[in-house]
């Protein structure tokens, strides 16, 4: 086995890999965008860990969670996910030995369920009317808990809950917030993220709101019956435990279109290789900055490859020859 050496690039596995205050992911500033405004906005790149997306983090944290416990031993992992935390948690179960099973919203990216179905993992697609009628966006957490609590299964499968367990919180109040507050030097005056499980934007905004009250924390919300993989309405979606709605200062509400017109604008402008909900994020932040100065920071959960065939009705028509 090789001596880690992170100054060489040189790792005893890719898990080593996953971001934390020692090794964190980029910051780049948005340029052409912005170029007229006063503020300077930075996307935090959260696609630079190994597989792919901001849930690296989160996956890591459940699963030490879980060992620490005594949780996981002799058992497989189920966890409903919209792909990215099943992605993380697949491949680090991978190196464990353990098996993993994902309930992912029949709506999702195919590319995700690919990557799922890659990694190894058995992955249920599921209808949201599988969910309780006054959460009808929740229907792959119901067949989750279902897995985990029926009694022919309940003893072979752990869930480690990204949407209940702290881990998640933790995962970012030890690393993302130090990073973001590190790389600005203690500069940053704003902080977006999108509502999902929430363990980015509590975390982070638990870790910010110690080191200075009065940075602003933005979340960001699709609008209902939306096409953007990994966020939450509320009027939709069941709010999750882990979030602390006393860390947010305001909400900013997102249209389909202007999420995926940003992302593009992102790819041809600046050349960042986003998915959706990057746009969207960056959407917001540019909307509640005008007039504003400082430094921002936003989070970029993940890359454009997963959703290659979501932003196909975007560009489809783009440059061919008439005829």
């Amino acid at each position: 086995m090789c001596q880690e050496d992170q100054r060489k690039n040189v790792y005893n596995n890719v898990a080593d890999l996953i971001a934390d205050k020692d090794n964190p992911t980029p910051l780049v500033k948005i340029n052409t965008l912005a170029s007229d405004e006063k503020y300077d906005l930075l996307l935090k790149l959260e696609w630079y860990n190994p597989f792919g997306s901001i849930k690296d983090r989160t996956a890591k944290y459940l699963l030490q969670g879980l060992n620490d416990r005594g949780e996981l031993a002799g058992k497989e992992i189920v966890e409903p996910s919209s792909g990215n935390t099943g992605i993380a948690l697949a491949a680090l179960g991978n190196l464990e030995g353990v098996k993993t099973t994902v309930t992912i919203p029949d709506a999702v990216p195919e590319e995700k369920q690919t990557i799922l179905r890659m990694l190894g993992a058995t992955v249920y697609p599921t209808p949201d009317d599988l969910c309780p009628i006054n959460h009808p966006k929740d229907g792959a957490i119901a067949l989750a808990h279902s897995i985990a609590k029926s009694g022919s299964t309940k003893d072979k499968y752990v869930m480690p809950n990204q949407y209940e367990n702290d881990d998640n919180v933790r995962a970012h109040f030890e690393t993302t917030g130090p990073e973001i507050y590190s790389q600005t030097d203690g500069k940053v005056k704003y902080f977006f993220a999108g509502y999902g499980t929430c363990g980015t934007i509590t975390g982070v905004g638990k870790y910010l709101k110690e080191r200075d009250p009065s940075i602003k924390i933005i979340a960001v919300e699709p609008q209902k019956g939306h096409k953007l993989p990994g966020l939450k309405n509320f009027k939709e979606s069941r709010q999750p435990e882990i979030l602390d709605s006393t860390v947010i200062d305001d909400v900013i509400t997102v249209l389909d279109d202007d999420a995926y017109q940003t992302s593009i604008d992102l790819m041809r402008k600046e050349s960042l290789l986003i998915g959706p909900s990057t746009g969207a994020i960056v959407w917001a932040a540019m909307e509640y900055l005008k007039g504003k100065d400082g430094v921002a920071v936003a989070i970029s959960p993940d890359g454009a490859f997963k959703y290659v065939s979501f932003y196909y009705d975007y560009v489809k028509d783009d440059g061919r020859p008439q005829v």
